[in-house]
């Protein structure tokens, strides 16, 4: 049974594409891509249909990291089928358990931050998208300081499922 993981920002063009291709290598690098899939949407419809913006492109590709995306909206039928939903910032997670319907669904989601000991009680990532490419690399630290802490979560809910 395959353990499905999706990345939340506001229009799917900066933080959640770069979260999801960090993941999803970290995913790789662990054995584990026939047992996990990840994706990301975003809150807002706005950029739907659209790749990611050209400063994530660059900065994922800098640092080795697949960087085809196009973006798309959360649906809120797609909690039945998701394992867990990672927000970016305090913003999606409220957006986001807003859409849940179940108190299940709600329980799903959670900030990406949070499983990062070192982030303290600051959990948010920073937008990037009005900023200058230093804040995309900023953004990509923690998203990859998260990732280890959001893997090992993943294995240990997977220790007991079937392959």
């Amino acid at each position: 049974m395959t353990y499905r993981v999706c990345f939340v920002c506001t229009g799917n063009i900066c933080r959640s594409p770069m979260a999801e291709s960090v993941f999803r290598a970290r995913v790789a690098e662990a054995g584990l891509e026939d047992r996990v899939a990840v994706d990301s949407a975003g809150t807002g419809g706005w950029h739907e249909g659209e790749p990611a913006d050209p400063r994530t492109i660059a900065v994922l590709e800098e640092h080795a990291y697949d960087s085809d995306h196009v973006a798309r909206r959360f649906q809120p039928s797609w909690f039945s089928r998701l394992d867990l939903v990672i927000a970016l910032d305090s913003g999606h997670l409220k957006a986001l358990r807003r859409l849940a319907q179940t108190e299940e669904d709600a329980r799903k989601v959670r900030l990406l931050r949070s499983y990062d000991p070192a982030a303290g009680d600051d959990l948010d990532v920073p937008d990037p998208y009005y900023g200058h490419r230093d804040g995309f690399e900023e953004c990509l630290g923690m998203v990859e300081a998260a990732s280890v802490g959001l893997l090992a979560a993943v294995r240990e809910r997977l220790e007991g499922r079937a392959a």
